[in-house]
């Protein structure tokens, strides 16, 4: 049973913590942050501004604004919560007719890219749990008054249905889908008095992981996670494994406390045999194969990396060894996504332009993630998602065993992974199939508007309808707006709509639904954009995408370049890193792409584990 508190009392709670903290315990760390580290030690304190900000980037705070929110009461109520409320001139289309008219696409319908594997698109949607979740407001129908959200189609807050219109797929099921509103940050979307001034406090959202890339998808976002997730008994800083069940000796992340969890069951096998959802540092980590993969790939080289650390240092105690793991693992997740990943997204130049070479880290600058980041712009993928997921056996080829399974086969069900031949077909799979394509025509297949599954909803949802309904609920303003905010030129007109949106069929519908180009929702304009050559965005989400993980990188004091993190020869040897190591380290597969990032066939594109460079960690031998 667990226990259920009023938002108010929530946030007293933590605005108590947080003067506490500030009082008592800043002073405290700031005083012993006036030594420098020991060589290789954790933290680079050695300056006071470095505790300037303590709350920037932690969980459980709100997401930054780039651009003030857009309301329609310009206080909390969302884009489209009042009927016959105009923007422009119109009012706004509903996200389901939007998806329906044009984003959706079938599962035929599939333009492959080539030159990108399935991985890229999954290490998207990893690096985006490291970086973000947005709770959304809990639902208390037993409570008095409390409005149920799966029982109502009308706006009543915490609920903002989506309206289904008659001859839709849904329509046969529900006269609208269910929303839930994010959770509101602590006194937002509320309106005060400051002195005899009325001050409007717009409404903000929350995270509840950690801003940084600082690998919380392996190690939590908050101490109590993170406790839950080590070995506390072992001399060697492990983490917890799952004791139940192997994939040909290698580790399965362990099951979560909370039994019977809600994740689905083999429908073949005896009903008291249960395979529980996966417990890691992010609590989406079963929501697919594949990101259910990354994440057991990680648990497996922490403890990999920890056993050899305390070989190699015997005298080190189980905390230091954990920590100086975690440590280089969170450097790891760094180095392949900016070095490896963003490149490939936003392409070289608008990296050179909007991230650049590593400079050190700047107090001034908030690396806290950004709401239209999170919510919009790193939705990018979401139109690059395959219907389809392959396995394949050891020589790389379709298996009757393992058949391929549409997506909607895989939405929780980490009982595939422990039955069903375990990470190495999976990964086979991932590596030589190629990411979808995002095409102007072909957005999101129908595993994703007509079949999403998730544990909250006995139904089936609309991905597409969720996050247009998620950037309107978070204040996002509109497409040209965040254009005029990344110095892209507004487009006022169908003509102009073209320079940035070649499918003329595409532009013609977005106008017959928006009526206005200042109406269009941020998300669908960045996913339509015309996408550079050598990259997987428009310049309007490369914009954003480059400024955050710019943010991200040199708001960061334990980034991994900074000179107080490593020595030196640490840094070089964890250049070496890459995630084909990752691969090779800690599964059964011999040969992978040098960078498994690209499209590769096998065997031509595929090298030997032993010719792909690996970590010696001889400048991590302490002597004595």
């Amino acid at each position: 049973m667990s226990l259920k508190f009023p938002q108010s009392a929530l946030c007293s709670a933590a605005s108590a913590a947080l003067v506490t903290f500030t009082i008592f315990f800043l002073p405290l760390l700031m005083r012993h942050a006036q030594p420098g580290p020991s060589k290789g030690s954790y933290c680079p304190c050695k300056d006071w501004r470095l505790l300037e900000h303590p709350t920037w980037g932690a969980s459980n705070t709100a997401l930054a604004r780039w651009l003030p929110p857009v309301y329609e009461d310009e206080l909390s109520q969302p884009r489209g919560w009042n009927l016959g409320f105009l923007h422009s001139g119109f009012p706004l289309p509903s996200v389901r007719e939007v998806t329906r008219k044009i984003i959706e696409a079938s599962n035929e319908a599939v333009t492959e890219d080539e030159l990108y594997s399935d991985l890229i698109t999954v290490w998207g949607q990893y690096i985006d749990h490291d970086l973000v979740f947005t709770p959304q407001s809990e639902n208390q129908p037993s409570f008095q008054g409390a409005i149920n959200c799966q029982m109502t189609c009308a706006n009543q807050n915490p609920c903002f249905p989506i309206q289904v219109f008659p001859n839709d797929t849904f329509s046969a099921r529900m006269d609208c889908i269910p929303f839930y509103r994010s959770k509101p940050a602590c006194t937002a979307g509320q309106q005060g008095l400051l002195g005899n001034l009325s001050v409007i406090n717009p409404r903000q959202q929350m995270n509840i992981v950690t801003s940084f890339l600082d690998a919380s998808t392996v190690y939590g976002s908050t101490a109590a996670a993170e406790n839950k997730l080590r070995n506390l008994t072992s001399e060697e800083g492990l983490l917890r494994i799952n004791l139940l069940h192997f994939d040909k000796g290698l580790e399965y992340l362990p099951f979560v406390d909370r039994v019977p969890s809600l994740c689905a069951q083999d429908p073949k096998e005896d009903k008291a045999e249960r395979i529980e959802c996966f417990m890691a540092g992010d609590t989406r980590s079963s929501e697919v194969l594949s990101l259910t993969a990354l994440h057991t790939l990680w648990l497996r080289e922490h403890n990999r990396l920890a056993k050899a650390l305390k070989e190699l240092n015997p005298h080190w105690t189980s905390e230091r060894v954990y920590q100086e793991t975690r440590k280089m693992v969170g450097a790891l997740h760094q180095i392949i996504t900016i070095r490896d990943y963003i490149p490939k997204i936003i392409g070289l130049d608008a990296f050179e332009q909007y991230i650049g070479p590593y400079q050190g880290y700047d107090p001034t600058i908030n690396p806290t993630v950004t709401n239209v980041f999170s919510t919009a712009a790193f939705r990018f993928a979401h139109a690059a998602i395959h219907p389809l997921v392959k396995r394949l056996n050891a020589q790389y080829k379709e298996d009757p065993s393992l058949p391929n399974l549409y997506l909607h086969e895989v939405f929780f069900t980490p009982w595939r992974l422990i039955k069903e031949g375990g990470l190495d077909p999976l990964l086979r799979g991932t590596l030589t199939t190629a990411a979808k394509l995002q095409v102007q025509d072909q957005l999101l297949n129908e595993e994703l508007t007509k079949k999403l599954f998730v544990l909250s909803n006995n139904a089936s949802l609309d991905l597409s309808s969720l996050d247009l309904q998620r950037g309107r609920d978070h204040g996002l303003p509109g497409y040209n707006d965040w254009r005029e905010f990344c110095d892209l030129p507004r487009l006022r007109t169908e003509q102009e709509l073209m320079t940035a949106i070649e499918n003329k069929t595409v532009v013609q519908r977005i106008m017959e639904i928006y009526k206005s180009p200042n109406n269009i929702d941020v998300w669908l304009g960045g996913i339509v954009e015309n996408i550079h050559p050598d990259a997987r965005t428009g310049p309007l989400f490369a914009c954003i995408i480059g400024k955050q993980m710019k943010a991200l990188r040199d708001g960061d004091r334990f980034w991994w370049e900074n000179i107080n993190i490593f020595t030196d020869a640490q840094r070089q040897e964890l250049g070496k890193y890459s995630l084909s190591r990752l691969i090779c380290d800690n599964t059964g597969l011999t040969e992978a792409p040098l960078d498994p990032f690209l499209l590769g066939k096998f065997p031509k594109d595929f090298v030997s584990c032993e010719n792909i460079p690996s970590i010696n960690l001889g400048p991590w031998h302490e002597v004595l």
